[in-house]
């Protein structure tokens, strides 16, 4: 079983997220939606493996989760999955995003 943590940049993501359907009238919906994000997260910690290597980049240790329309992007290290980005699976990332 692998030890899952979010950096500040993850949970930073995850404010932003809730932050936005509260300016728009439906922080229900942000809620909801970080609640699912978190579920997925969650079963990183007995799948490590799950997610596939992020095409951006090609390396073995940065991978993601997509759980529409999220891309939910972790460092896997052998003992440990560490959350670093929460976005919109339509983002293309760069090297300054991780």
């Amino acid at each position: 079983m692998a030890k899952v943590t979010l950096a500040d940049s993850a949970l930073n993501d995850l404010r932003q997220l809730v932050a936005h359907y509260e300016r728009e009238g439906a922080p229900a919906v942000g809620h909801r939606l970080v609640r699912q994000i978190l579920a997925a997260v969650e079963r990183l910690e007995d799948f490590p493996d799950s997610g596939r290597i992020v095409p951006e980049f090609g390396v073995q240790h940065l991978r993601e989760v997509i759980d529409p329309p999220f891309r939910i992007v972790y460092r896997r290290d052998p003992e440990r999955v560490r959350v670093v980005r929460v976005w919109r699976s339509e983002r293309l990332l760069d090297a300054a995003d991780v």
